[in-house]
């Protein structure tokens, strides 16, 4: 190659390594809501909207049903769902003294079936191994569809937790069993009427779970070998929200929503720092607390929302305020999202809105990312960002692109992506969290996952 020749090369080169860079370095999704547990995806090079036919499909499995989204780390997809063992839910043995609630909400019934992990290969979907548990149900029979938590991932292991309380550590190279714990028969817990759900989180040399029981309603484990480290808290429901640590007034604080109060423990030892008793209506804390400054937001079920303001020594906390039909956001199954002192979420019936966390007012409200101009019942959207813009996912099975600031919202793009499979209350929808790692988003159903590219295309 003469020297003309070798300078092209070179600046092509030099071209090509800049456009990579440009695109930014591929992110895992390790765990509930991404490697921060804040819905902030923070991959560069993604589409600016969907191209007139959908994004690229780059592949799909077959699973077997579940609310579980999917975990994404070192090149593998780890998802939890489960096979019913085919018997007819009509005809299934009630689990109720005397006379089963009026309300199917509340009727629970024993379905014999099995949950399972399963390990994917990220590049094509190929299915790499899975390990399965004999799980009979004993939740409400209407949602008793498959696990609920997310798996958490680890370095080398990744941790799963079924609907009744199995707990397992399992190494992410051949789904062999490190550890494993059962949090009824080592907690005496009463499984609620909708199952364990809160998602297992790491930290340090922890995995803090969500568990139940006298004293047991959080406990940390030894990530390592399953040997229980401390215990804290009682309630009379351990409620379903996932526990997060957020540094708060200088202090790391272990946020836990159970079904009686929303409390910060220190997570070295669980030792209680503060406790604000709100009440979630029949136990529901579903989405995780978020945090701006001093602040601490949630939001569930019955028109449940709350502003709790902690102290400046980080070991006191008041209420700041407490929603009503007219302030706040009541979401139930989507965790809030706060920006510049705004909350955005999906309330009540699939109103999407905005509201200040300072007062809890409203700033504007739509049906649009949900049912478009109207109240559906149970209609969820959920609530990722990704640099200046936002990516909803709905329980239609649609993924939109929009900006949302005090302005209102602006829809860029929308596209179907996944088929709704699970019936509620007349209608039929997803439930379940996607995953977005490695320029692609990762969703799922009660019958499949897929994967579709979200990359820029090239120029």
């Amino acid at each position: 190659m003469n020297a003309i020749g070798l300078n092209v090369a070179i600046m092509r080169a030099s071209a090509l390594c800049l456009a990579l860079a440009s695109l930014g370095q591929a992110d895992d999704w390790p765990q509930w809501l991404g490697p921060n547990r804040d819905a902030d995806w923070r991959e560069e090079g993604i589409l600016d909207r969907f191209p007139e036919d959908g994004p690229k499909l780059r592949w799909k499995a077959k699973l077997g049903g579940g609310y579980s989204g999917p975990a994404v780390a070192n090149g593998r997809v780890f998802v939890m769902d489960r096979l019913a063992a085919g018997t007819d839910s009509a005809k299934a043995k009630l689990l109720h003294d005397g006379t089963p609630p009026r309300n199917i909400n509340f009727v629970r019934k024993l379905l014999p079936g099995k949950e399972r992990l399963v390990c994917l290969n990220e590049a094509d979907g190929r299915r790499l191994w899975v390990h399965e548990w004999d799980c009979p149900y004993t939740t409400v029979a209407a949602y008793a569809t498959g696990p609920r938590a997310t798996p958490t991932v680890d370095g080398g292991r990744v941790y799963a937790l079924g609907a009744e309380g199995n707990l397992f550590c399992l190494s992410t190279a051949d789904g062999s069993v490190i550890w494993q714990r059962d949090f009824k028969q080592d907690y005496n817990l009463t499984i609620p009427e909708w199952g364990t759900a809160a998602h297992p989180l790491v930290h340090g040399n922890r995995l803090i779970c969500i568990v139940g029981g006298e004293g047991s309603v959080c406990v940390a484990f030894d990530k390592m070998t399953g040997r229980e480290l401390w215990r804290a808290l009682s309630a009379a429901q351990p409620g379903y929200c996932p526990p997060i640590i957020r540094r708060i007034a200088g202090r790391e604080q272990l946020l836990v929503w159970h079904g009686d109060a929303l409390e910060s423990l220190n997570p070295a030892d669980g030792a209680v720092y503060w406790s604000v008793p709100i009440k979630p209506t029949y136990a529901m804390s579903i989405g995780q607390p978020v945090v701006e400054g001093n602040r601490v937001y949630v939001m569930g079920f019955n028109r449940v929302s709350a502003c709790v303001e902690v102290g400046d020594d980080g070991k006191t906390a008041s209420l700041l305020w407490k929603g009503t039909t007219r302030r706040g956001i009541a979401g139930v199954h989507n965790t809030a999202f706060i920006q510049d002192g705004l909350v955005y979420a999906c309330g009540p019936n699939g109103k999407y809105a905005c509201a200040r966390l300072a007062n809890g007012e409203t700033v504007w409200s739509t049906f649009a990312p949900a049912e478009g101009s109207r109240p559906s019942s149970w209609a969820n959207v959920f609530t990722v960002r990704n640099g200046s813009r936002f990516f909803l996912a709905n329980d239609y099975g649609e993924l939109i692109i929009a900006n949302l600031s005090a302005s209102g919202y602006s829809e860029i793009s929308r596209a179907k992506l996944i088929e709704p499979t699970h019936r509620v209350a007349g209608r039929m929808l997803v439930w379940s969290h996607p995953a977005f790692a490695n320029r692609s988003v990762y969703l799922r159903n009660d019958r499949e996952i897929l994967c579709y590219s979200l990359a820029k295309p090239a120029p």
